[in-house]
């Protein structure tokens, strides 16, 4: 037991203060040694003692309770431990076959008035091809196979059995017969249990919009806590929907809790209604597969922007640094104005050190921005491209090109969005040699150059660039943007330029020689100096108004 150190041990045949066992609270020895709790359901008076069974459990249960069960030839007991999430049992059955077969039902009744998943284990004195083994199979699960177990110093024999209830999500992940020849008279099972998730348990949070696309296509991006499969329906109203799933070279993808449904064939300018089903698998093999609960999201809303549309309204938020406070306020600033879209221009989040730190902190923009019912676009900041796990966490947004830069439309307008990488060097010594963001930049100078000529920005209405460094108005002594892009950029006919990173807001008007646009540099994290940008175009006119994070009017542009 110290060795595989289980939740749960059944334990039959065994003594509590009996003259063999020299007076001694058997149970209670061998939970003080392996650190359990131990309850004991006495069958028989045997020896000045009584004589029954028993369980160990790890974590303390909810309740515990004794139920009689027949045996001419001794008394019989079934002993309960309630859980939170499931049910242990631990029985012995009667040598008479008749008596054990009676004891099925009562088992079956007793382990199952909870709802809860059931674990039942014991010597139930049958042999795999008995009736009451055929019996206890109608409701129930053997997960060990049949491998004889008794006697113990040459077993011939299957009387030993761990069982789960079928349809209940509960699945074995292992199982062996221990080689254990003098320490009891039956070889111990040991069997390694998945439960089912509660239904409540099963979908991280509320799912989020990315990459929405205005020849009709969304992606519909989510995480499970176990891994599932799962589906999204959608329609135009909730009564008539249709289902779509993940699936990659014909096969549904559930081999990870990251999800994401491509949505397609939408309707530009049309409200659409969707929700997000997620069941989970407990087990799947190549033959055999078992599934546990199902959760099912509220419904949200979306609404796919047209190519000939002008009007819409954006929130742009940047250096929150993951800071709940500053997230809250943003988020509250920003609804006021229910813009369509949220840019999330760099260090809104943490250096994310694990894959779950990194959907923690993206839920906390996306629930209080509200993108189940609006997309969101993140643009990485310097301090989002640090710590274990940076290089994981663009799996969890979406572009249309699946890069870290890009372009897309809303409506007539177009925008163009860039990764600036770190604040330093490559060769700075915390990066250990493991970063090239003066590659990734100079990939992004040969886009900007094929954007700058494409035919989508040459006839968008109106042109915005956003990123996270600036180019113009960088404190910063290293400066590779300035030096690759602006050469370029002081050409290109933006109307305004959104960034980021130093912490104070700026506004740097159109400079002969340098910025031919407007540059606006957003606040910091704290308080006292973060800023909202709502940008919104109304037919032709197109306006930036900065605001602070009480909401009052920090700057108005007429773009």
């Amino acid at each position: 037991m110290l060795r595989s150190q289980p939740d749960i041990v059944a334990i039959q045949e065994v003594d509590s203060v009996t003259g063999r066992s020299g007076g001694t609270y058997v149970l209670g020895d061998l939970a003080e040694a392996t650190g359990m709790h131990a309850y004991f359901a006495p069958a028989i008076d045997y020896d000045g003692g009584k004589y029954g069974i028993g369980l160990l459990t790890r974590e303390e249960p909810l309740s515990v309770k004794r139920v009689s069960l027949p045996g001419r030839e001794e008394a019989r007991a079934l002993l309960i431990a309630e859980f939170p999430g499931y049910v242990a049992a631990c029985t012995h059955l009667s040598l008479t076959p008749e008596d054990a077969l009676a004891s099925v039902e009562i088992i079956r009744q007793a382990v199952t008035q909870s709802g809860k998943p059931a674990v039942v284990c014991g010597d139930l004195n049958s042999f795999p091809e008995s009736d009451v083994i055929k019996s206890l199979e109608r409701d129930f699960t053997q997960v060990c196979d049949n491998k004889p177990t008794f006697p113990a110093p040459s077993p011939q024999e299957k009387i030993d059995y761990i069982f789960v209830s079928s349809g209940s999500g509960a699945a074995s992940c292992g199982y062996k017969v221990i080689d254990a020849p003098v320490e009891s008279d039956h070889r111990p099972i040991i069997a390694e249990i998945t439960l089912p998730a509660p239904a409540d348990d099963i979908i991280y949070h509320q799912p989020y919009l990315q990459n929405m696309s205005q020849d009709g296509a969304v992606t519909v991006m989510y995480q499970t806590r176990p891994l599932c499969t799962s589906s999204v329906e959608y329609g135009t109203d909730t009564l008539n929907t249709i289902s779509a799933r993940q699936f990659v070279a014909g096969q549904e993808a559930v081999h990870d809790i990251e999800h994401r449904v491509r949505l397609t064939g939408l309707t530009p300018g049309q409200r659409y209604f969707y929700r997000v089903r997620a069941r989970e698998i407990t087990e799947n093999k190549a033959y055999h597969k078992s599934f546990g609960n199902e959760s099912v999201t509220p419904w949200h809303t979306f609404t796919v922007p047209s190519p000939s549309q002008k009007d819409f309204t954006a929130a742009i938020v940047n250096d929150m640094h993951c800071f709940p406070a500053t997230i809250t306020a943003m988020a509250e600033v920003a609804l006021k104005h229910n813009p369509d879209f949220v840019v999330f221009n760099g260090d809104c989040m943490a250096e994310p050190a694990t894959r779950m730190q990194a959907v923690h902190d993206i839920h906390l923009m996306a629930d209080a921005f509200g993108l189940a019912d609006r997309p969101g676009i993140f643009i990485r900041g310097n301090h989002e491209i640090r710590n274990a796990y940076s290089s994981g966490q663009p799996s969890l947004v979406e572009s249309a090109n699946g890069l870290t830069y890009g372009a897309f439309n809303w409506g007539d307008t177009r925008f163009v969005t860039l990764d600036c990488g770190e604040d330093k060097p490559d060769t700075t010594w915390v990066y250990y040699g493991l970063n090239d963001f003066s590659r990734l930049r100079q990939e992004q100078t040969d886009f900007l150059r094929s954007e700058l000529s494409s035919k989508d920005f040459k006839k968008a209405g109106r042109r915005v660039l956003i990123h996270h460094i600036p180019v113009w108005g960088n404190t910063d002594s290293y400066r590779p943007c300035t030096d690759i892009w602006a050469p370029l950029l002081a050409k290109a006919p933006f109307d305004v330029n959104l960034t980021g990173h130093t912490h104070e807001y700026n506004r740097i008007d159109p400079t002969p020689g340098q910025n031919p646009f407007p540059v606006i540099v957003g606040g910091g994290y704290k308080l006292d100096g973060a800023t909202v940008m709502i940008l919104r175009r109304r037919g032709n006119e197109m306006t930036l108004t900065v605001l602070g994070a009480d909401g009052r009017t920090i700057d108005t542009i007429s773009l």
